[in-house]
């Protein structure tokens, strides 16, 4: 099996943590997921699973979830924070991962699927999931949000965008640009309150609810239901992100 390392994780390294932050939002994510669970005697798994941020709050809520990354370094960090008991690493690639067991719920978070730059490769993404989920098992798939994103850049290819965070004098610098076949290059620059900073390069595929019903659609799988946020907003075309899950027939 071959893992594709994007070398995101490089980038990131030291401050991916403080830019996405274990914080209530993450626990929020976790009530959403273990509420979606249909069973979680029959396992969780997460494709895309970083640092832990939504696994760790996630598993202890329904039991031990098993977490796939790319990255080696991801998984290092991981396996720092808790013991296998909260989340067994797994190094792989969510086109391709295998397992010996069915899941009850998968998910793919954090817009993980967007950082997959083809339609292709996006559906063999969700492909992927389906064949692993029991029957009567959940896919979530959260990502950002394509017209919401695009409405960001209110007409132009390139935008610049500021995002101040709870600590003083520290926020995310954001320069995006909207290229062909859907793609967002973003270069992030994180400043700290001790005047340093940090940069790192970002490309994702934009997508919204209708692609993730067509990839759930090929890959036999029923439409559950779509939201703006882990809160159940309702779905909104301006909304940075969203929300879909899916349910496999029984």
């Amino acid at each position: 099996m071959t893992v594709q390392d994007t070398g995101y994780a490089e980038q990131f390294e030291g401050w991916y943590d403080r830019v996405f932050r274990k914080d209530e939002s993450a626990e929020v994510l976790a009530e959403f997921l273990a509420g979606q669970h249909p069973d979680p005697a029959s396992g969780t798994l997460e494709l895309g699973v970083g640092t832990g941020r939504i696994a760790v709050p996630l598993a202890r809520r329904v039991g031990q979830v098993v977490g796939v990354d790319s990255s080696s370094l991801m998984l290092d960090a991981l396996q720092e924070e808790c013991g296998e008991d909260l989340v067994v690493p797994r190094y792989g690639d969510m086109r391709t991962y295998t397992d010996h067991r069915r899941f009850g719920l998968i998910y793919i978070v954090c817009s993980a699927l967007s950082l997959v730059l083809s339609r292709e490769e996006q559906q063999q993404a969700v492909q992927r999931a389906a064949d692993l989920l029991i029957p009567g098992g959940r896919l979530v798939l959260e990502a950002h949000n394509r017209p919401g994103c695009v409405g960001l850049h209110e007409g132009k290819t390139r935008t610049t965008l500021f995002f101040p965070y709870p600590e003083r004098n520290t926020g995310l610098q954001t320069h995006a640009t909207l290229l062909p076949d859907d793609l967002w290059h973003c270069s992030q620059i994180w400043f700290e309150a001790d005047g340093t900073h940090r940069i790192g390069t970002e490309v994702l595929r934009l997508i919204t609810p209708e692609d993730t019903d067509a990839y759930a659609h090929l890959a036999g799988l029923e439409p559950d239901g779509s939201w703006s946020d882990p809160l159940r907003s309702p779905y909104a075309e301006q909304s940075l992100m969203f929300i879909a899950t899916y349910r496999k027939p029984s």
